[in-house]
């Protein structure tokens, strides 16, 4: 449904990392090489990032698809983060609310991407609205599955939840709720990376030089690429790596007899 890519690490330029690789999120709009689900992301694409000294993230974002954007390239060239959200999309319903379904969602320091989709939605998550203020319902930024779960991390985020805590919940009550969801969510602070593989394809790099990216697949061929097994919560700073898995919803696994959290080597 869609590709999306998360860094943080030392200041690079946005198109070192979305336009210049081989295979980078750029591409992956027509020709990605592992998705599992469509074949072209030109329903929209957006980014975000973080700016020296600023703790709130800029966003550009357009309805379009990111190859026809004349200005993107140019922007990508110039300007310059320690940590980035960036994705492309395709919608379930073309067209549906333009640029404001287009991942990131924002707030406050926080961005957010969805990469999946909810089946039956919205009926199928008619049990979960009433874990929502009725503020943060009139206020959903779209009206698509994405931004309904993203109302649902931001609820617990806001209720003092840790990151991982918080995706982590939500991947399961949307599971509960809507069997067969793909909710492979990714979510960063500026500083970190957090984000769960639940339906399709995760991997995470840490680069030379130092950083860490986790993405939808591999933007190049370099043999340190990760595979994030399936059901599982990635927390990710720019020099180390955790993944625990995620119990599916209804599992008898309990905290007592849950497999432990790895911390992945970093080479």
């Amino acid at each position: 449904m869609c590709r999306h890519v998360a860094y943080v690490g030392p200041q690079v330029s946005l198109g070192e990392l979305l336009v210049a690789p081989p295979h980078g999120l750029y591409r992956q709009s027509w020709a990605p090489r592992r998705q599992r689900y469509g074949t072209v992301n030109a329903d929209g694409f957006g980014v975000g990032w973080y700016a020296q000294d600023d703790p709130v993230p800029a966003r550009y974002r357009r309805a379009g698809p990111v190859w026809a954007d004349l200005s993107f390239a140019d922007l990508a060239r110039v300007v310059r983060t320690r940590a980035l959200l960036a994705a492309v999309r395709d919608a379930t319903l073309s067209g549906a609310d333009a640029e404001a379904a287009a991942a990131p969602f924002a707030a406050g320091t926080w961005l957010f991407s969805h990469n999946g989709a909810v089946p039956g939605w919205p009926g199928s998550l008619a049990s979960l609205v009433t874990a929502l203020p009725a503020e943060d319902l009139l206020s959903l930024e779209a009206r698509n599955d994405s931004a309904f779960v993203w109302a649902l991390v931001l609820a617990r985020l806001r209720a003092g939840d840790e990151e991982g805590q918080a995706l982590a919940d939500t991947v399961l009550d949307i599971a509960a709720a809507a069997p067969g969801a793909r909710l492979n969510l990714l979510l960063t602070n500026g500083d970190t990376v957090t984000a769960t593989a639940w339906g399709d394809t995760l991997w995470y790099l840490t680069r030379t030089g130092g950083g860490t990216v986790v993405a939808s697949e591999p933007y190049d061929d370099d043999p340190h690429w990760r595979e994030v097994p399936d059901r599982t919560l990635l927390a990710a700073s720019r020099t180390d790596v955790l993944l625990t898995p995620l119990k599916e919803p209804g599992d008898a696994l309990t905290s007592a007899n849950a497999p432990a959290p790895s911390r992945e080597p970093l080479t």
